[in-house]
């Protein structure tokens, strides 16, 4: 069995680095090393680094969470990076190693794997086939906030959107579907997923029927759906909505948030960059003065260095490894913001108060209280933002804010250089790898 998974894994590391939309023509016989019994299916996905792991940095780069000194981009070796921290209209993806190509390894294994399943008729595959679906939903979702445009539902049915690679034939042509399309193929993987998942697995690792439905709750909440990001973030939360109470951590350790948590649903990494290293990323100070002195996020998530800057401390890793886990804190702040844009204030900062009343100290957290939509928003966008640093999420929330209307300017400055990334700018869809798009003939994002 490890043997035909270890084939199959180096497989598809090659149809990554020679080119993950048509694999440079590369041909193979993928029947004779791909597994064929659901105890070697499941063992593929089981292996962690290939499937959870390196998660995508363009969007963590490119938002407005960190910054980096003019020493620390000078350092820099990869060109690429320094060019998507300033919002370069191209030539941001490394040769070798970048998002596309590890976001298409990984669906490729997944796409492998439904195809064993159906290929040699595999029974009680129902859990595995779940996993799969979901895992494949959430790597296209990630991509679509990467490389296509916010969901507008005006005009999803005409924007850019993914190839949607279905099955692992090497031979398929790459074309990319409209953005409505996209979101409809992840629709439909975390559907059927849900029903064929249990609610729970023996391990997190394995995408349960709550991270399908918290998938889900992101996905509708991306698409401005707020009905039914509700719906399926309070059904996830209704599996289990446990919290973790910050006042039970050791806030002061250099990791206070241990991997694998009760909060954690799928504990997805993100790819390393220099940009995002634990020394060079740092947190702007408004962001961190915005913490109230008794909210234990304040000590739990930072350190500052010799230089008095802040530095971010929170990976829900337990380590330094950045973390873009889907965890039930995001699931409550999507029902909060959806029960505001609903115009239920008063389940909006309910909802709201259960997440931070287990983030202050003991007998500190007065709750907060809003009047109006408006002003309950306000609040929700802000702690969403100070809640969920470095998940990779910020990114799509800058989209979908400016396409409804917020007006978020990106500013940065390098070498007295000022750079600037005004509301729904073309570059918020960022370029694709110019090989890729060479190879394929796919059309590249408006620049």
């Amino acid at each position: 069995m490890n043997n035909k998974i270890i084939l199959l894994v180096g497989l598809a590391f090659l149809f990554l680095n020679v080119g993950c939309s048509d694999f440079l023509d590369e041909k193979s016989d993928t029947k004779l090393v791909v597994p064929e019994t659901l105890q070697d299916n499941q063992a593929l996905l089981d292996r962690i680094a290939n499937v959870l792991g390196s998660n995508s940095i363009s969007g963590q780069i490119s938002s407005d969470e960190i910054y980096i000194t003019d020493s620390d981009y000078n350092g820099i070796s990869y060109e690429a990076d320094k060019r998507l921290y300033i919002w370069q209209p191209n030539l941001v993806a490394r040769a070798t190693g970048n998002d596309w190509g590890s976001c298409y390894f990984r669906i490729n294994i997944c796409n492998t794997v439904l195809n064993n399943l159906e290929q040699y008729e595999i029974n009680n595959a129902e859990n595995v086939k779940g996993q799969a679906l979901a895992i494949r939903a959430s790597i296209y979702l990630e991509a679509a906030q990467i490389w296509c445009v916010a969901f507008n539902k005006d005009t999803a049915n005409t924007d850019l959107g993914l190839p949607l690679r279905l099955n692992p034939d090497v031979n398929q042509k790459s074309v990319r579907a409209t953005l409505e399309q996209t979101y409809n193929q992840i629709l439909e993987d975390l559907h059927t997923a849900v029903s064929l998942l249990p609610e729970k697995q023996i391990a997190v690792t394995r995408a349960s029927k709550a991270t399908a439905l918290g998938l889900l709750a992101r996905t509708y909440l991306y698409m401005g759906d707020y009905s039914n990001a509700l719906k399926y973030a309070n059904e996830a939360l209704g599996i289990n909505g446990q919290l973790l109470d910050f006042n039970t951590l050791a806030v002061t350790s250099s990791y206070p948030i241990k991997e694998m948590n009760i909060e954690v649903l799928l504990p997805t990494t993100i790819a390393y960059s220099p940009i995002l290293s634990s020394n060079m990323a740092k947190i702007p100070p408004t962001l961190y003065q915005s913490y109230d002195n008794n909210d234990l996020r304040k000590t739990a998530f930072f350190r500052s260095n010799t230089s008095g800057q802040i530095l971010f401390k929170g990976n829900y890793s337990g380590t330094s490894q950045r973390s873009s886990v889907l965890a039930k804190d995001e699931l409550y702040l999507i029902a909060a913001e959806s029960y505001a844009q609903l115009n239920d204030i008063n389940n909006a900062m309910l909802k709201l108060n259960e997440l931070l009343v287990k983030r202050w100290k003991a007998g500190t957290f007065v709750p907060f209280s809003a009047s109006t939509k408006e002003e309950a928003l306000q609040i929700i966008k802000e702690e969403r933002r100070k809640e969920l640093l470095f998940r990779g999420l910020r990114w799509a929330d800058i989209k979908r804010y400016n396409r409804d209307g917020d007006a978020i300017t990106l500013t940065r400055t390098i070498g007295g250089e000022a750079y600037t990334l005004p509301p729904n700018d073309p570059r918020y869809a960022i370029a694709i790898p110019e090989d890729i798009i060479k190879q394929t003939g796919m059309s590249q994002n408006p620049r």
